[in-house]
Parts: structure tokens; sequence; C-alpha cells
């Protein structure tokens, strides 16, 4: 049975295990992974001041998300998944909760900055591209979607 809960700093090690999993599922070049695992670093102390949720099956950690406020808007920061559970329904089920907290606090916006790899997944969930950030990463152009949709 898969459970949501409040993550706690106790979680960091494995949530950390989720996000570099999950990040390493999409094959990106091991030099890429290089230059990301610090970002994908989360220290217990990130837990305790940004508002983080996790999915759990039999008390075993299988993802999670991060909500926060981004421009007066509610912003997921974070939403990994297990490799193994790619597919499954889970994110689908954090995606679902993310979206009744936002309500629960009155956002009339939730967006994010969407992995390329996921920009299907969260297009299927009802949110739209509206931009992109650019950046340059080991010397080639990458471009992340910023997507939204209207609570």
């Amino acid at each position: 049975m898969i459970s949501i809960r409040s993550a706690n700093s106790g979680d960091a090690e494995t949530l950390t295990w989720i996000a570099i999993s999950a990040k390493r599922h999409w094959n990106y070049p091991k030099h890429w992974m290089e230059l990301w695992i610090p970002q994908l670093t989360f220290s217990p102390e990130y837990f305790e001041v940004n508002e983080s949720w996790v999915a759990e099956e039999d008390t075993v950690l299988i993802a999670f998300y991060t909500l926060q406020e981004k421009d007066k808007h509610a912003w997921i920061e974070n939403m990994w998944v297990l490799p193994v559970h790619i597919g499954k329904g889970i994110g689908k089920l954090l995606f679902d909760h993310a979206v009744e907290m936002a309500r629960q606090r009155g956002y009339q916006l939730l967006q994010l900055e969407a992995e390329p790899n996921a920009v299907g997944f969260y297009e299927k969930m009802g949110m739209r591209i509206i931009g992109e950030h650019q950046y340059e990463l080991d010397g080639q152009r990458r471009s992340l979607p910023l997507m939204e949709m209207v609570l």
C-alpha cells in the first residue's frame, strides 16, 4: 500500500539516492551526472526548511516532492520517483497531492521547471509549457521547460 507523509530530516540520504537514481534513469552522460549530483544531494536541513512529501510503500521511501512559493505561486522544486516505480502511478499520486496542498494554501497557479524527459507526464497532469530556462552544461546548450497549471 502506498502512503504519503511529510518528509523529515532523517529522510535526506534516501531521498538523495532517489533523486540521483531517477536522474540516472534518463541515461544522461556520466560527466553530466557528476555535475548534477551536488544539486541532487539534499541535506537534513533542506527538509527542515522546505515543505516536502514522500511516498512510501510499506514504510520504504519510493518518491518525493518539494512544494515552495515562488513569485507568489506554488512551485514544485523537486519531484523524483525511484525508477522501478516510474509508470506505476506514483508520480500522479504525488502530483495530485501537490495540487491539493497548493489549493489548500490558496494558490491560483502551480509552476515548475521540468526535467525534459518528464514534460509528457506533466502535460498529462494538465500543465502547459509557458517558457524555458536555457543554460549551458559542459559546453552544450540545454533548455528546461517552464510549466504551469491553473488551480
